[in-house]
């Protein structure tokens, strides 16, 4: 008796094409990336893309929005109710941590292509998600140097874009003889570092 492979339902079909284009954007940068060869890495015609999305912008805004959806509202939810801007930038930056690595390739594609995505009218929520993103960070800086527990005289702009850019780096560093950090003991790491320092006391 022979049995017959069912086809997956259109909405896992769905997610699986996002995932192989948010792959390739990664690897070889969204403009650079066909159609055609999204539609070979998923073993279909061309034109079979097309039943699922109707372009490939169609397909970089639902990994965008998807990506930035995550982190606004994560981040909206590490700090609604928190009075303590230290525990609420602590929730930020473990968040930080566990969604971008849920995205990483859609945070690559970000990277790497920003200037091309932002100067689309189509993207033009990506600013808009990265203005509340950083004014997020912002308020929690300045709510602490307000109440004494940060320095007077840190630089809330620039201590954000530090951050950022720790933050959104690979958490999967390697140690020499094949060892590496756990993304907990990283993150353990980096807020040891920010919020004691590296002063012996």
């Amino acid at each position: 008796m022979t049995t017959t492979k069912k086809a997956a339902p259109p909405s896992e079909r769905r997610a699986h094409l996002i995932r192989l284009a948010a792959d390739l954007f990664a690897e070889k940068g969204f403009r650079a990336t066909t159609v055609r060869e999204i539609a070979d890495a998923a073993g279909i015609l061309s034109g079979s893309l097309y039943h699922h999305f109707d372009s490939k912008e169609s397909i970089g805004d639902e990994i965008l929005r998807g990506f930035l959806d995550d982190v606004v509202g994560g981040y909206r939810e590490a700090v609604a109710g928190v009075d303590d801007p230290r525990a609420a930038i602590e929730r930020m930056v473990r968040f930080s941590t566990a969604a971008l690595s849920r995205h990483r390739a859609a945070l690559t594609m970000l990277q790497n292509d920003w200037a091309y995505f932002s100067a689309q009218k189509r993207f033009a929520y990506l600013r808009t998600a990265m203005k509340e993103i950083e004014q997020t960070w912002l308020d929690q800086l300045e709510r602490g140097k307000q109440d004494g527990q940060f320095r007077a005289d840190l630089d809330a702009r620039l201590v954000y874009r530090l951050l950022r850019d720790i933050l959104w780096i690979p958490t999967s560093w390697k140690q020499a003889r094949g060892k590496s950090w756990s993304t907990d003991e990283i993150v353990d790491g980096l807020l040891r570092l920010l919020f004691d320092g590296i002063i012996a006391r």
